[in-house]
């Protein structure tokens, strides 16, 4: 697969198959992405991958906490400004309108769009997750840092034929996933990464894209 089609086949998967992931492969795509670009080299990046019994607990106690209509945990960023200026507003908007329209969930039914939500905590029944840490102490060039990592690690796996689904959602129940995973205070939980072979049974929409005149400007000389 080239990079080509990496990218175009990337999209965030929201069912997978039950099929183990293989640990070398986990190991050689992390391996790989360590190469992803970062300002005077510092890879900001902490990533916790995890399988097993362990995927299982977090997956449990994020699901009790659902259950109990536990309010998420105090956030330790701004996933969004509290007020999304155009058009990122309306980009939203349009996503949100595909996303639960697809699932055949009307504007006004939060209960339904809350339960589709539920799904993220259970990874969409990916086995391996991935959560990724920055250091609290550095910044937004770090994070931007982090993103390309990121980025990196979610070609490298259509590369293996895998999928992937990048969650903010996971920085909502950061205190669960550290209740399992014993993160030093230092870092902060940026996202988490589901990951795994897809469920071709779950449908799915491809979201849009904005033209390339709306986000892209060249500057032609002579």
């Amino acid at each position: 697969m080239d990079v080509y089609e990496a990218v175009a086949s990337r999209r965030a998967v929201r069912g997978f198959a039950d099929e183990p992931v293989p640990r070398e492969t986990l190991e050689r795509v992390l391996s790989a992405a360590a190469r992803a670009p970062s300002g005077s080299n510092l890879q900001p990046w902490h990533a916790y991958v995890v399988t097993g019994a362990p995927l299982a607990e977090i997956k449990k106690r994020a699901g009790e906490r659902i259950a109990a209509n536990d309010p998420w945990d105090e956030p330790e960023y701004e996933q969004y400004p509290p007020a999304l200026k155009s058009p990122y507003r309306e980009r939203r908007s349009a996503f949100g309108a595909e996303r639960y329209g697809a699932l055949g969930i009307a504007r006004e039914d939060w209960e339904a769009r809350q339960r589709a939500a539920a799904a993220n905590w259970d990874c969409f029944g990916a086995p391996a997750a991935l959560f990724c840490y920055v250091d609290r102490d550095l910044g937004r060039p770090q994070w931007s840092d982090v993103g390309m990592y990121l980025q990196t690690v979610m070609l490298l796996l259509r590369a293996e034929g895998l999928h992937s689904c990048p969650q903010m959602a996971w920085a909502k129940f950061h205190k669960t996933v550290a209740e399992v995973l014993s993160p030093p205070d230092d870092l902060v939980l940026f996202c988490g990464m589901s990951i795994g072979f897809e469920d071709t049974t779950v449908p799915h929409t491809r979201t849009g894209r904005a033209p390339l005149d709306e986000t892209v400007t060249f500057v032609d000389g002579p």
